[in-house]
């Protein structure tokens, strides 16, 4: 079963997926495994303990299971100046 998500991705992982946001059908059942997936598709170099996750505007462990429609943000590390 798959599920649809809304991703928005910032920083490095935007720039290295070449899109701010897209919906996608998922598979993966927590936040975690939706990143491995992710990463493996379109290349990203961050590691997930790198990077935060925010679903529906909180942040949220790796492991909150997914839920149809729910919005995934994924923050990297992003430098001050």
């Amino acid at each position: 079963m798959t599920l649809p998500v809304r991703l928005e991705y910032f920083a490095l992982l935007r720039e290295q997926r070449g899109l701010g946001a897209e919906t996608v059908q998922t598979a993966a059942s927590t936040a975690r495994d939706l990143y491995r997936e992710l990463a493996s598709a379109h290349g990203f170099t961050l590691a997930a303990e790198r990077v935060r996750v925010a679903i529906n505007n909180e942040f949220a462990s790796w492991d909150r299971p997914l839920a149809a429609n729910d919005t995934i943000v994924f923050i990297p590390p992003v430098a001050g100046g």
